[in-house]
């Protein structure tokens, strides 16, 4: 399951969700935990692919 990474325009306090795809499309209302704020800004999150082929 993706997790997504917030910060809150409030308090810029940082935070995490996980919601599935089919969740994260329906666009959920995602408040800050710190303060319930909806004012919430999705952050750029970076990932890593493994594989299993050598470089």
């Amino acid at each position: 399951m993706p997790i997504y990474e917030y910060i809150c325009k409030e308090c810029n306090h940082e935070f995490i969700v996980s919601l599935s795809f089919h969740e994260a499309e329906m666009k959920p209302e995602i408040k800050c935990p710190h303060c319930n704020s909806p004012k919430v800004e999705k952050k750029f999150s970076v990932f890593t692919a493994k594989t299993s082929k050598k470089s």
